[in-house]
């Protein structure tokens, strides 16, 4: 057995999750691992199909999505979103991080595209929840994995237009608002939903049958149960096979809303590894545009304001970069992200490895799981 294996084995026999898939392609060779059951009833095995909710690593499928339309010229990266989203036309900001809600500025300039690609718009989660403005924010920026509970995009856009940025754009990274704002960007400037874009634009193109918005009812013996995990660590059930992803939610989130499979992310990533072209030769992206997705935009100090997010590494369009070899598997220029409902995926354009695992367990916290550190660990010896 690999130690890829004997890893994810040892998290299902503790039961920490009921199952997990694990991948790693090293250029053309592909090794995929799948452990435990779709349940913690054990009602079927784990297979390397399985269908599994995603979470945030939907956000650098989103963070393409817009550079497409930034290549079509029909937004720009210093077009003001205000453009296309006039509720954040004139957003105000706290004084200070610590200043009550009511206590705000008019922002020193719009929000552009790429504050929204780099996730640094003022609105979002920072270091520290307690502070008043990250309060107000907590009240629209909802669990993202509990989507049926959201509102309407239009209806979500003006609630959020309520509650004052936590800094003026550009000045800091704030967690996990941006990638929302940037699914609704890319439906209005596109005309089309985001389910409808995604679909046509990234899906089809590379053959990724199973990652969409819902779980079609002739695929749903293959979706995974959901759980968050007890106070001691008990997996609980928060959402079975015919829950909440039956059905596309009226709130569609570029930030953690889709469904999909190991195989099925592993296009995406190969995608990108290949500077934009699809395996088919369909060209998604251009190599620049890849370059700039994949590359930090973020100063240090921006970094060093949110260890518990990025642990002191940096932040492309969408997702993560390393800029630094603080633990085996950081090695700068490894691109990805991890997902609130156990997921992970990270490509390392130097190498052309790609590492995607796939879970059933919610986190519990930004900080990333023992299971996912030592699946990072096991992929960066191999």
């Amino acid at each position: 057995m690999s130690v890829l294996h004997d890893t994810l084995r040892r998290y299902v026999d503790d039961r920490t999750v009921p199952g997990a898939v694990g991948l790693v392609a090293r250029g053309r060779d592909v090794d995929v691992v799948a452990v435990g059951a779709v349940d913690v009833e054990g009602s079927a095995p784990m297979e390397r199909d399985s269908i599994f909710r995603i979470a945030s690593i939907t956000k650098p499928v989103t963070a393409a999505a817009v550079l497409m339309l930034v290549e079509e010229g029909r937004i720009a990266l210093d077009t003001p979103v205000g453009d296309w989203l006039p509720e954040l036309a004139e957003p105000s900001v706290v004084r200070t991080p610590g200043a009550a809600v009511g206590d705000v500025v008019a922002a020193d300039r719009p929000i552009t595209v790429e504050d929204l690609l780099t996730s640094r718009t003022g609105w979002g989660f920072p270091q520290d929840f307690s502070l008043p403005a990250v309060q107000a924010l907590f009240a629209v920026q909802k669990d993202g994995r509990a989507l049926q509970d959201w509102p309407d995009a239009d209806t979500w856009l003006g609630l959020l237009a309520r509650v004052p940025m936590l800094h003026q754009p550009g000045e800091a990274w704030l967690y996990g608002t941006s990638s929302d704002l940037q699914g609704i960007l890319v439906a209005r400037v596109s005309g089309r939903t985001l389910p409808e874009f995604l679909a046509e634009r990234i899906f089809e193109p590379l053959g990724m049958r199973d990652t969409g918005f819902a779980v079609p009812e002739a695929q749903r013996h293959r979706f995974t149960s959901f759980y968050t995990p007890a106070p001691d660590g008990t997996p609980t059930l928060a959402d079975p096979p015919d829950g909440d992803w039956t059905r596309v939610p009226r709130f569609h989130s570029g930030g953690g809303g889709l469904v999909s499979t190991a195989d099925d992310y592993l296009a995406f990533a190969r995608m990108l590894l290949n500077g934009g072209e699809g395996d088919g030769g369909r060209r998604l992206l251009t190599p620049n545009s890849v370059a700039r997705m994949t590359t930090d935009h973020l100063t240090a100090a921006q970094r060093a304001a949110v260890p518990l997010f990025l642990e002191g590494q940096g932040w492309g369009y969408g997702g993560q970069v390393d800029v630094s070899r603080a633990d085996p598997w950081n090695v700068p220029g490894r691109y990805g992200w991890v997902g609130g409902t156990g997921t992970t995926a990270h490509l390392v354009p130097a190498t052309g490895t790609v590492t995607i695992l796939l879970t059933q367990v919610g986190m519990v916290s930004p900080t990333p799981t023992p299971l996912m550190r030592d699946f990072w660990r096991s992929t960066a010896a191999g």
